[in-house]
C-alpha cells in the first residue's frame, strides 16, 4: 500500500527521498547520454540534458543536476508543443524534434520526447536534448552568422515519430543522415539519446514500484507547491517597485549595429513581471531568440540570483514575462535563430542580473564573459581520408560578486558544459593547439574583480577547413555593477596565408578557409567588477599584480 494511503500525508523523509530519486533518474539518463554519444561536444563537453515532464501540460517535474540550465524552461516548452501536436503517441514511441518555433532553441539542439507509461497508463513524458555538431545548412557546425532565414541554417524537424513502439523508423533516420555532415557520428548521437530515454523508463518504473504511484504523485505536487512558496518568499523580499537595466549585443551578424535587451522588472508583493518591450526589433541576422529560449533564460537569471530554488515548474509560477512579441526576443518563422540558445540567452541572463543588482546587492553578480565562444571547423583530413566537423566552445571570466572575485575560465552562464580537452580535439581533428592559457589582466576591476578569460590559438596541420564563429561581448566588455569596471571584450584573429585579419562583425564571421599552417586565435572576455576598486583590500591588490591585473 502507498505510504500516502497509509498515513494520509507524505512525510518529510519520504518527500526528500523521492525528490532526490527523481533527480537521480534524470542524472542517470544524463550519464548514459554522455557516455554513449559519439560527438566530443556531448561525450566530453556535456552539452546535453534530460528531464521528466508532467503528463498534463509538459511542465517540468525534475531535471538532472548535470543538465544544462538553459533547458530548465526549454524542454518543458518542447514537451508542451509535442503534447499539443501528437495525440497519437503510444508506449515505446520516441518523437524527434528540433524546430525552434516548436518550443525549441537553435537547430543544433535536437530533442527527443518519449511518453512514459506505468502499468498501462500514460504517466508522464521523458525528454532530452543533445547538441549535434552539425544539422546541415550553409555552414559546417550550424552557426551561420550571416543567415537571414531559418532555411539557411540547416535541417528543421517538426515532431516526427523516430521510434514506433520500440522500433526505430529507418526512413526517418535515412532522411536525417542524408542532410547532415559526418553522418556516421550523428547516428551514434541519435542512438545515445534513445538509450538515455530507455534508461529513464527503467529507473522511473523502479521508483514507482518502490514507493507507489499515489505517493510519488503526492510528492511531485508537494515539491511544486514548495518551489512556488520559496520563489514567492524571495520575490516578496525585494522592495516593491520597477527596476530597469539593459544588456547589449555586438550585432546580429548581418547589420553591424548593436542590439539592446532592455528590461523593466516590476515587483508587486510576491509576484514579479519582467517586461522586455523596449528591446530592439526583430533583426535580420541569426541572433533572434525564440520564445522558449527567452523564457528559459529568464528562469536561469533568477536561479543565478536565488540558487536555492529547486528544479521544478513551481518555482516560476510567480514570474510573468511580457513585451517580447515585437522584439528580437520572440522570433517568428522564418527568422534565423542560430545564436539564440548560446548567445542571446546569456545577454538575457545578464539583463536580469543587472536589473536586480541595485535591489539585491547582497545577491548580485557583475556580468560574466557571457559567450559560449562558438567556433566550428569543417573539412577533410587527408591523413584519415574522412570528413570532419569540429565544434568547440570556450570559457571566460565570471563577474565579481558580493562574496568575492569572479571565477576564472568559467563555463557559459546558461550551461555547465566544460571545455573539451585540447588533447581530444587534437586526436580527432587535424589541428594543433599552440597555446591555451589564462588571459591575464582581462578582469574588470572592483572591490571584487571579475575572473580571467582565456587565450588560445590553434593551427591547421593538414588539408583544408572552413571556419565559422558566433560569439559575443566583442564590442562591449562584460559590465561591472555598483561601481565596478567592465572586463576586457572578446577578440578574434585569423591568419590565412600569413595575412592576419579580424572579423568585420568583431565576434562573428564565417567562410574563413584555412589551409595548412593557418591559425585562429581567440581571447575570451574577463568578468566585470563588483563595487568600487578603491575598496579592494591590500592583500587582494598584491595578488592582482601577480596575475598581471593592472591597478591603473
Amino acid at each position: 500500500m502507498d505510504r500516502v494511503a497509509q498515513a494520509g500525508a507524505i512525510d518529510p523523509v519520504t518527500l526528500t527521498v523521492i525528490e532526490k530519486g527523481l533527480q537521480q533518474v534524470c542524472s542517470e539518463m544524463d550519464l548514459v547520454h554522455e557516455k554513449t554519444s559519439f560527438s566530443p561536444v556531448i561525450s566530453e563537453g556535456l552539452d546535453r540534458s534530460n528531464g521528466i515532464y508532467h503528463v498534463e501540460d509538459g511542465r517540468m517535474i525534475a531535471q538532472g543536476a548535470l543538465g544544462l540550465p538553459i533547458f530548465l524552461g526549454v524542454m518543458q516548452e518542447t514537451t508542451r508543443a509535442v503534447i499539443a501536436d501528437r495525440r497519437d503517441l503510444r508506449d515505446g514511441d520516441v518523437v524527434l524534434v528540433n524546430d525552434p518555433y516548436f518550443g525549441g532553441t537553435h537547430l543544433m539542439d535536437v530533442k527527443m520526447v518519449r511518453p512514459f507509461y506505468y502499468r498501462g497508463k500514460l504517466w508522464c513524458y521523458l525528454a532530452n536534448t543533445g547538441h549535434w555538431p552539425d544539422t546541415g545548412g550553409m555552414v559546417p557546425g550550424g552557426f551561420n552568422s550571416t543567415a537571414t532565414e531559418i532555411y539557411q541554417e540547416g535541417l528543421r524537424l517538426p515532431p516526427v515519430r523516430l521510434v514506433r513502439e520500440g522500433v526505430m523508423d529507418e526512413d526517418i533516420v535515412r532522411i536525417v543522415l542524408a542532410n547532415v555532415r559526418v553522418s556516421s557520428e550523428r547516428i551514434g548521437d541519435i542512438k545515445a539519446q534513445i538509450a538515455a530515454l530507455a534508461t529513464g523508463v527503467r529507473r522511473l518504473t523502479a521508483l514507482l514500484d518502490r514507493y507507489g504511484e499515489a505517493t510519488v504523485e503526492a510528492a511531485i505536487a508537494e515539491l511544486e507547491a514548495r518551489g512556488e512558496a520559496l520563489m514567492r518568499a524571495h520575490v516578496a523580499a525585494i522592495p516593491d517597485g520597477t527596476y530597469s537595466a539593459s544588456a547589449f549585443m555586438d550585432s546580429d551578424g548581418v547589420v553591424n549595429e548593436a542590439l539592446e535587451i532592455a528590461l523593466d522588472a516590476t515587483v508587486a508583493g510576491s509576484d514579479i513581471t519582467l517586461d522586455f518591450s523596449r528591446s530592439s526589433a526583430p533583426c535580420a541576422g541569426p541572433m533572434n531568440s525564440v520564445w522558449a529560449s527567452t523564457l528559459s533564460a529568464v528562469y536561469v537569471g533568477l536561479k543565478h540570483i536565488f540558487p536555492d530554488l529547486p528544479m521544478n515548474a513551481g518555482c516560476f509560477k510567480p514570474v510573468r514575462v511580457t513585451g517580447t512579441a515585437d522584439t528580437f526576443l520572440e522570433a517568428r518563422e522564418p527568422r534565423p535563430v542560430a545564436g539564440c540558445a548560446s548567445e542571446t540567452s546569456q545577454r538575457i541572463v545578464e539583463a536580469v542580473c543587472l536589473t536586480l543588482a541595485h535591489a539585491l546587492p547582497d545577491r548580485s553578480f557583475a556580468a560574466g564573459a557571457g559567450s559560449s565562444g562558438n567556433l566550428s571547423l569543417g573539412g577533410f583530413d587527408p591523413a584519415t581520408g574522412q570528413a570532419y566537423i569540429m565544434y568547440t566552445f570556450s570559457g571566460g571570466g565570471y563577474g565579481g560578486w558580493w562574496g568575492g572575485d569572479g571565477l576564472t575560465n568559467g563555463c557559459s552562464t546558461i550551461g555547465i558544459s566544460k571545455n573539451q580537452p585540447v588533447e581530444i580535439l587534437e586526436q580527432r581533428y587535424p589541428l594543433l593547439f599552440e597555446r591555451y592559457n589564462l588571459r591575464e589582466g582581462s578582469a574588470g576591476r572592483g572591490e571584487y574583480r571579475g575572473g580571467f578569460g582565456i587565450d588560445y590559438r590553434f593551427r591547421l596541420q593538414r588539408g583544408q577547413g572552413k571556419a565559422s564563429f558566433l560569439m559575443e561581448h566583442g564590442r562591449f566588455g562584460p559590465p561591472g555593477i555598483l561601481g565596478g569596471e567592465a572586463g576586457l571584450p572578446n577578440e578574434i584573429r585569423i591568419s590565412q596565408g600569413g595575412s592576419v585579419t579580424r572579423p568585420e562583425h568583431i565576434s562573428k564571421g564565417e567562410g574563413y578557409v584555412l589551409r595548412e599552417g593557418d591559425w585562429i586565435e581567440v581571447l575570451t572576455p574577463g568578468g566585470g567588477g563588483y563595487g568600487d576598486k578603491a575598496d579592494r583590500s591590500a592583500e587582494a591588490r598584491a595578488a592582482d599584480r601577480q596575475y598581471g591585473q593592472s591597478e591603473d
